[in-house]
């Protein structure tokens, strides 16, 4: 959604945390020496994507990944999901309407990650970008989750995953995480794809 621009003013009118004589830097170092610690539920909510052809971009993340719409704002706006949230994945035209893709090489948007509950489910996902035949950029195991790297109609990275169980994830001897990146066999990623799922064999260099 677009964000409503505060004044400096309203922004203003919500500094009442600091006391009578403090500046406001005076009150931000207050626990300087104990670093902020943000709540353990904060998570990502949405990614909300600009592109040039709302109709190409809709082909891919709701007919290719299975996302769901759930709500569209005239003709330059959709919203989409998984299970019935407000929006995961958002696309607009509003600034971006049949204009080029980015360039390489260039600051931004490095992926959108989406995350799968089970490995088979994305390797069900993995089967249809497959037969798509939208091109792979990579593939990896990660030790703590696999994924698998392609790009957008609007050349936007996307990352598509699944975690491992947090007590398999790879750590040091004093229990820090310890991810790394090796080859991701792709053969045993596609043969995990559910049953029902009736598609080509796939491609002969897997």
């Amino acid at each position: 959604m677009r964000a409503p621009r505060l004044s400096h003013k309203k922004m203003a009118s919500h500094e009442t945390d600091r006391g009578p004589n403090q500046s406001p830097n005076e009150s931000m170092n207050q626990g300087a020496d104990k670093p902020f610690v943000v709540d353990p539920n904060v998570r990502i909510g949405h990614v909300h994507l600009k592109v040039a052809d709302l109709d190409r971009a809709l082909k891919f993340y709701s007919g290719i990944l299975g996302l769901q719409i759930t709500q569209r704002l005239g003709e330059g706006a959709v919203f989409l999901s998984a299970g019935g949230y407000h929006h995961h994945i958002a696309l607009n035209t509003w600034e971006s309407l049949g204009r080029s893709l980015p360039p390489r090489g260039t600051t931004g948007l490095y992926h959108t990650a989406i995350v799968y509950p089970t490995r088979a489910a994305l390797a069900e996902a993995f089967r249809r970008v497959l037969v798509a035949e939208i091109p792979l950029e990579g593939a990896a195991d990660h030790g703590v989750s696999e994924s698998i790297y392609l790009r957008d109609p609007e050349g936007n990275g996307v990352e598509l995953y699944w975690d491992r169980p947090k007590e398999q994830w790879p750590r040091t001897p004093d229990g820090q995480l310890a991810m790394f990146t090796h080859r991701l066999d792709l053969r045993d990623l596609f043969n995990e794809a559910p049953p029902a799922v009736h598609l080509s064999p796939g491609p002969r260099d897997l």
